[in-house]
């Protein structure tokens, strides 16, 4: 600092006593500095007005010359070296005084911002990297929509910061320069549909279920709906409400007595198994065999005479899909009134957690199948569910409505009853035939690495080989590598080993299956209707 200010002072004496119009200004320093647009080269100096155009004033003097090359010779004094050069710098932006030199002294540092900016933002990762290397054509149409867009997002970049520059010209074959500028323009497709909607926070009135597991089993299981003041218990402690609403599902929460619960949304087959009931349920193993039995697709309509608790008609409305219906009788109003308010519960939930809206196409009706045959006369069904006592009552109000091919699905807990349903369908003459009775078996298993009491892994012991006598060597004859290795090893050795981690298949595990099981639940009966073409190629109707 004091070598600049000695420096301008003896400029400005310099100046007085010259009776030029111009005006000598240094411009030192190591490194180039561009503290005007024609650009000066270090270590120089040059004559120049206030205007910044090239003085032509009269040669100064020798001794003049002399003290203006000791002042820009660009050597560090007195111990004044890199640290006086930008100090030098600012000075001399301060004699050129105008906005456009501090602008140009501005622009070269933002201008390399932008592009180390720039070029961070391009940076790929390793795996993007590999990908670059694969053709195209070995690429899913999934990669090639997200490379195109992001094409599309760089040649946008591109033009925007290159808006005085005219588009270079295409090579051969390549894409013309407004087909370039059309590409830039058309916002990037995006693919919506893979979106999932299931990723909403916890709300006010949302439906959750909360597990505690303990070891190898789920010891606690609630499902419940949230609400600003509820709380959470549990004989391991309690949860506030309010700590969920506004968490995302599938975390882990402690309890307020230190235990971790998980809370989650319920799936449509917790749903069933928790919900509150009115006669037993169908349960979700059986109804989804039922459904892969009735083979029932979007928009079909199907007619369910026992609504029960309301699972069956859940998992029929998912089936048909919007465009569908269901219709779903029952006799009992305890029975009806049950299903319909397990229904609206979860479709209220469903709207709270997810962006579309269940579908509302189950007609519930509190009414005896036996005497709805007038009102299913201009309906046609693609498939028929029965879960009643007694089905084979009901078979002949709904088989004229039910159409050529289709299936009607059985749902009997006994062996007696479906015995009694065959021998209705014979006692009848119904053209059905009895293509399949199923009974749904699942069974739990348990697989896990073997552990010992202390709770560390067990190690898996190769079975060895029984040995009478070690190898001898004999006279003048030495022993394989190999067995001198196993001979001589030490006790080292051993202790070294057992102190690295186990590798992958060293570590035994336990399989078997749990100690209890689910029983029997129930019998499925599939039925087909059929037309008898010939008379003597009708089936006798036995499975």
């Amino acid at each position: 600092m004091l070598q600049c200010a000695r420096r301008r002072l003896s400029l400005r004496v310099l100046g007085r006593e010259s009776r030029a119009p111009a005006a000598l200004v240094p411009q030192c320093g190591r490194r180039r500095a561009p503290l005007a647009r024609g650009g000066v080269v270090p270590g120089r100096c040059v004559a120049s007005d206030r205007s910044g155009a090239p003085g032509a004033g009269p040669l100064p003097s020798a001794r003049r010359l002399r003290a203006v090359r000791a002042l820009c010779s660009g050597s560090p004094r007195e111990g004044a070296g890199a640290e006086s050069e930008e100090p030098v710098a600012a000075a001399a932006s301060r004699v050129a005084g105008s906005p456009a030199a501090a602008a140009s002294l501005a622009a070269p540092g933002q201008a390399l911002r932008s592009r180390r900016r720039r070029a961070w933002e391009g940076a790929l990762s390793p795996l993007e990297r590999v990908s670059r290397l694969l053709p195209e054509a070995l690429l899913s149409e999934e990669i090639r929509d997200i490379r195109r867009a992001e094409q599309g997002e760089t040649r946008q970049g591109s033009s925007e910061s290159s808006d005085s520059h005219p588009l270079p010209l295409p090579a051969a074959g390549g894409t013309p320069p407004a087909q370039l500028q059309r590409d830039a323009d058309d916002p990037p497709v995006v693919d919506t549909q893979n979106t999932s909607s299931k990723d909403g926070t916890f709300q006010a009135g949302d439906l959750i279920l909360a597990e505690f597991r303990r070891k190898t089993y789920t010891e606690f299981k609630h499902m419940r709906n949230l609400s600003a003041v509820g709380k959470l218990n549990s004989n391991w402690g309690a949860i506030s409400h309010l700590e969920i609403i506004g968490k995302l599902p599938g975390q882990m929460f402690r309890t307020s007595s230190g235990f971790q619960f998980l809370i989650r949304r319920p799936a449509l087959e917790d749903f069933v198994v928790l919900m509150k009931r009115g006669p037993t349920i169908s349960y979700p193993k059986d109804i989804n065999a039922m459904l892969l039995l009735m083979d029932i697709n979007q928009g079909d309509t199907v007619v369910e005479t026992g609504s029960g608790s309301g699972g069956m008609s859940l998992f029929l409305s998912r089936a048909v899909g919007p465009r569908g219906r269901v219709i779903s009788y029952e006799i009992r109003k305890d029975h009806h009134a049950v299903a319909k308010k397990n229904y609206r519960r979860w479709r209220d939930a469903w709207e709270i957690g997810h962006a579309e809206e269940w579908p509302d196409n189950v007609d519930f009706i509190n009414k005896d199948i036996l005497t709805a045959a007038e009102d299913m006369k201009s309906i046609t069904f693609d498939a028929v569910a029965l879960d009643m006592l007694n089905p084979q009552i009901a078979l002949p109000v709904v088989y004229p409505n039910l159409k050529q091919g289709g299936v009607c699905a059985v749902y009997l807990a006994n062996i007696t009853q479906v015995i009694d349903l065959l021998e209705g369908i014979r006692t009848c003459n119904l053209s059905l035939l009895c293509e399949r009775i199923i009974e749904v078996a699942h069974k739990d298993w348990l697989v896990l690495p073997a552990k010992r009491k202390d709770g560390r892994l067990a190690p898996r012991v190769e079975p060895q080989q029984i040995v009478d006598e070690e190898p001898q060597p004999k006279e003048g004859e030495e022993l394989p590598i190999q067995d001198q290795a196993v001979v001589g090893e030490s006790d080292d050795v051993a202790e070294s080993l057992s102190d690295y981690v186990e590798p992958h298949g060293s570590v035994p595990y336990i399989a078997r299956p749990y100690p209890w099981q689910a029983g029997h639940t129930a019998f499925l009966i599939k039925l087909r209707k059929y037309k008898v073409a010939y008379p003597d190629t009708s089936p006798d109707g036995s499975c």
